[in-house]
């Protein structure tokens, strides 16, 4: 299977030689990214990576990165936060259309993970409940991809954070 997937990282101060630095990535694993250097001190990797699962091919490439910029931090693996709009790409619709849909079904609906003046979502919330309405064509890859890059988001959240007071935690229990 064949999985599209964007790993974005904030790049150590050491990274100053960019076009060398993504030399070392073509040249050692990462030959199967588009390399974004764009921006200071981030990079951007779209892998279009063949593996048994999206957890394979995402651990797979997390690993030759890490191996190549071993100070990297991840920042953001995608797709996972999306959108109005980022649903509607995903499905074919209008932003129009799904804004629609949400606010018909605004108690089934995934919660966001943000609102404000842009909402955003966990694109694997949102795609489970459209498959379960059975009125969406989904590939069973995307919604796995999505699985993955959530999971992989939601860990290294978790691994950064402090813990929470035991009162807290029982809120959520």
């Amino acid at each position: 299977m064949e999985y599209i997937f964007t790993l974005t990282y904030r790049l150590p101060d050491s990274e100053h030689d960019l076009d060398a630095l993504a030399g070392r990535l073509g040249n050692s694993g990462c030959d199967d990214a588009l390399i974004g250097i764009g921006q200071p001190g981030r990079l951007a990797l779209e892998f279009t990576r063949e593996a048994g699962s999206a957890h394979e091919a995402l651990q797979s490439a997390l690993a030759d990165v890490k191996a190549i910029v071993p100070d990297a931090m991840l920042v953001e693996a995608a797709p996972d936060f999306v959108g109005l709009t980022d649903v509607a790409q995903v499905l074919g619709l209008t932003r129009q259309n799904i804004h629609k849909l949400m606010n018909k079904h605004r108690r089934s609906f995934p919660a966001p993970v943000h609102e404000g003046s842009a909402t955003i979502w966990h694109l694997a919330p949102v795609l489970a409940w459209l498959h379960d309405k059975g009125n969406y064509q989904l590939e069973h890859s995307l919604i796995e991809l999505a699985q993955a890059t959530m999971q992989i988001n939601l860990a290294r959240q978790v691994a950064t954070a402090a813990p929470l007071p035991p009162g807290l935690v029982a809120l959520f229990s």
